[in-house]
């Protein structure tokens, strides 16, 4: 079992950054790959960014490429994710998620978190 807590969201003007982090309990953390998804209101939770096991691969959406940066520490139990030139379009409920493997696909992953709000202001 993992339960995972997001934190750093928050209210920001475009432009702007905001660092997300996700604090992992349990020992089996560093066994699985780490996404990052968003949900606006009245869209669908939408994958933004994943991470393997390792750290070593890295998967982003298209529309965040170049801007945001997914990492993590498995000696922390820490997975972050570094949002740059933030646009109200990433105005979002972010959630950090666990699966068995990197993938985009929301079914894959069986753990998540509560979520955390970012607010990008125009």
């Amino acid at each position: 079992q993992v339960q995972l807590v997001e934190s750093g969201g928050g209210l920001v003007q475009a432009g702007g950054s905001l660092r997300l982090s996700c604090a992992a309990s349990g020992r089996t953390f560093s066994t699985y790959a780490m996404g990052w998804f968003r949900q606006a209101p009245g869209k669908e939770r939408e994958f933004v960014a994943a991470v393997s096991w390792s750290g070593i691969n890295t998967y982003y959406i298209d529309s965040v490429k170049g801007r945001f940066t997914i990492s993590r520490d498995n000696a922390k139990n820490t997975v972050h994710l570094q949002m740059n030139s933030l646009k109200p379009e990433d105005t979002a409920v972010y959630y950090c998620a666990a699966a068995g493997k990197i993938t985009p696909v929301v079914s894959d992953y069986f753990y998540w978190g509560q979520g955390t709000q970012v607010t990008v202001s125009s």
